[in-house]
């Protein structure tokens, strides 16, 4: 049999018939009664449990895994609209999959780190494809959760981790996880894969600097107070627009901070690491970023550059076409941020990077994505999160 996938996606506002349809077609595209697996990625548009019922009446109750996203990517569709489903199914005597999930991880991050290594172990049994990781990516600290995740894991075996951060269509209030019949929010569905199977993945970002260097004079954790002695949003105002206080989402997703890529992954990666500030606090002048800092290290104002971010995808795809030989994936999953989609690009030009990729990699390869509030991807076998980014998967 191998490994059959079907890909389906709905714009239906009622969550019942969207969620139906979207299956409906993925089990039919994969030829399959029953999966062995769903992954679901949806906007918040509709009522997150309906939805997710009616996909798990269609797929008869299999494992699933999931999140909300700020848009939806297929083969077919690159939408970031508020009621937009995308259904992967997939049944196959090659791979074996197994999910699992946290709850409540504000402030626990490191708990919950420790305890999903733990239910991930048995899949080191096997050979491990991937971990796959959709958390909420209004409280998510890589950093934290991943220090744990790897250091309970035996023999310092790292399998790659990949995923995205959900999201809520910018209203940065709620995102939602997915976890067979649950849905909730602040937590983390993760998902194993492992069996006869290879993986492999690119990262793109496409972004310059704007300014000079200035450095870090106060942090804690994931929370940067000064730059170059001064409160941080207080140091940041020259590169604001006049409205930044009030219009928040707009002023972060043009304006990112940039750190120099670890020596380690700079031969595989771009110039600069890239953080999104997720929220700020004025009455300390603070921002907030989604991995932790120290003081003392240096950062750049950055922007996003649309030619740096064609050019970029061109050659991730001849990178991965040149790894992959003459092996067929077996599908492909993209883990795009949501400040390349419509707050940064055209629609039209938007469209077109990701088609292109994908003419490039292949239109008849199953293909499910989503808009997120960060990426994860691993980098010169580093796990490794990233912002304003693509991360490409290819599972052969």
């Amino acid at each position: 049999m191998g490994t059959k996938v079907g890909v389906g996606y709905s714009f239906h506002r009622n969550p019942a018939e969207g969620g139906k349809m979207a299956s409906l077609k993925a089990m039919e595209q994969a030829d399959i009664d029953k999966p062995d697996f769903v992954f679901v990625f949806a906007t918040v548009g509709y009522n997150q449990q309906i939805l997710i019922d009616s996909i798990n009446d269609i797929t008869s109750g299999a494992p699933l895994s999931g999140c909300s996203g700020e848009g939806i990517i297929t083969q077919d569709v690159i939408s970031e609209t508020n009621f937009g489903v995308a259904v992967m199914v997939l049944k196959s005597d090659e791979l074996r999959f197994g999910n699992f999930y946290a709850t409540e991880i504000e402030n626990r991050l490191d708990i919950a780190g420790e305890r999903l290594a733990a239910e991930f172990k048995p899949f080191l049994a096997a050979e491990p494809v991937a971990c796959l990781i959709f958390a909420d990516g209004l409280i998510f600290n890589f950093d934290i959760f991943m220090t744990t995740f790897e250091k309970a894991l035996p023999n310092g075996r790292k399998p790659p981790i990949l995923g995205g951060m959900a999201a809520d269509n910018w209203a940065t209030r709620k995102t939602y996880q997915y976890h067979n019949e649950k849905v909730f929010s602040g937590g983390i569905s993760c998902v194993a894969i492992s069996g006869r199977g290879e993986i492999i993945c690119g990262v793109n970002h496409g972004c310059v600097p704007v300014g000079r260097k200035h450095t870090i004079t106060r942090s804690k954790g994931n929370v940067i107070y000064e730059i170059d002695g001064t409160p941080a949003l207080k140091a940041m105002q020259d590169f604001f627009e006049e409205d930044w206080q009030e219009y928040w989402n707009k002023t972060s997703i043009n304006l990112c901070l940039g750190f120099k890529t670890p020596e380690r992954i700079r031969c595989n990666y771009e110039e600069y690491v890239v953080r999104y500030m997720i929220t700020k606090n004025e009455q300390e002048g603070s921002v907030t970023i989604q991995s932790d800092v120290r003081e003392g290290t240096d950062l750049w104002m950055v922007r996003r550059d649309n030619e740096l971010i064609m050019s970029g995808l061109q050659k991730l795809a001849r990178r991965l076409k040149d790894e992959l030989g003459a092996r067929k994936p077996k599908f492909i999953m993209q883990f795009e941020c949501a400040g390349r989609g419509k707050v940064f690009l055209r629609e039209r030009v938007k469209i077109e990077l990701i088609t292109s990729l994908q003419r490039d990699m292949g239109c008849d390869i199953p293909w499910i994505g989503f808009y997120g509030y960060g990426e994860i991807g691993p980098v010169a076998d580093k796990n490794c999160f990233h912002n304003f980014t693509t991360v490409v998967s290819v599972f052969y």
